[in-house]
């Protein structure tokens, strides 16, 4: 039934919170699906959870009736669940967007244009220290200030400075040749380098200036140092790509050690008049991502950081199947 419900939600996208008052359950984010939007709230059931953007006008009620208690109703029905305290945008991670701003237009983002936004160092360890002990991961993702090099040296110095906490540190930024080496060799325990589209002509469309032949070699790279299982890449749902296509991108992933992240669009930036996919082609995907999975010996509950561990935005086989 969760695998259904979750579907559904996604594809809802949005809820309407009502009743106590819940801020401490909010979370803000910078960047994915919810930058720039009024927070999100992740509510879970049996120990799965989703993340829900929070808006007055979305289709799912949730009423807070105190403590983190919650009942969502959707569809005619109700259900009986609690909102997961968030550590820094998601639970139980310290999940920071270190630039929020990028040189790069992608269609699908708006991050590009929040022009010079960037998190100084000391900022970023004060925001880790502000949850811990109380989470069990950091998570580092970041736009493109001057340049893909330059970002590159900045997150690592970031990640120098949050080896103190001893935690498991998963990074996500658009590589180069050599990336997957340099923050191996930094510290960093997990990688996430994206594909976002299913094909190389939809890259090309939809995030001009930037080679996916780029990120597909540094995944690659990366599966040797970071072991299977630690090694990621957001593929986004909804873009125009056939199912053969998705199918073809999922196994091609597999096949080569890095687990896929397949991300329903959200609809914004220039795409806001896109449609997020149907329910029905968010499980149908789910199903054939957890095939390949199986095939490859893949397992998404190995993660350690980022999205696979999170599965608030996405339908993780095995831990929402």
């Amino acid at each position: 039934m969760w695998a259904e419900l979750k579907a559904r939600l996604l594809h809802a996208g949005t809820a309407n919170l009502t009743g106590v008052k819940a801020d401490d359950f909010i979370a803000a984010s910078r960047a994915g699906p919810g930058a720039g939007k009024a927070g999100s709230v992740f509510f879970s059931m049996d120990g799965r959870r989703v993340r829900l953007t929070l808006s007055e006008s979305g289709p799912v009620m949730l009423e807070h009736t105190g403590n983190g208690h919650v009942v969502l109703r959707f569809e005619g029905r109700e259900y009986e669940g609690i909102l997961e305290r968030p550590g820094l945008h998601c639970p139980h991670q310290a999940y920071l967007t270190i630039t929020g701003s990028c040189i790069f237009q992608c269609r699908y983002c708006s991050v590009w244009k929040n022009r010079g936004s960037r998190r100084s160092i000391d900022e970023i360890e004060a925001m880790v220290e502000s949850v811990f002990p109380g989470i069990d991961a950091i998570s580092l993702t970041s736009g493109v200030l001057t340049g893909i090099h330059e970002e590159e040296a900045y997150v690592i110095d970031v990640v120098k400075r949050l080896l103190k906490f001893r935690l498991p540190i998963g990074v996500s930024i658009y590589p180069e040749k050599g990336t997957p080496f340099r923050l191996k060799s930094a510290g960093v325990s997990e990688v996430k380098f994206n594909l976002e589209t299913a094909t190389d002509h939809l890259f090309s469309v939809m995030c001009p200036g930037l080679l996916r032949g780029e990120a597909f070699a540094a995944l690659c790279d990366a599966v040797p140092l970071f072991g299977r299982n630690h090694v990621f890449s957001n593929i986004i749902l909804g873009l125009g790509e056939s199912d053969e296509e998705m199918a073809g991108c999922i196994e091609n992933l597999c096949q080569n050690g890095i687990i896929p992240v397949i991300r329903p669009l959200t609809p914004g930036g220039d795409l806001a008049d896109f449609k997020a996919p149907e329910p029905s082609r968010i499980l149908r995907i789910a199903g054939i991502h957890e095939e390949m999975l199986q095939k490859y010996g893949l397992d998404p509950g190995a993660a350690l950081t980022m999205c696979p561990a999170c599965t608030g935005c996405d339908l993780i086989p095995w831990r929402d199947t």
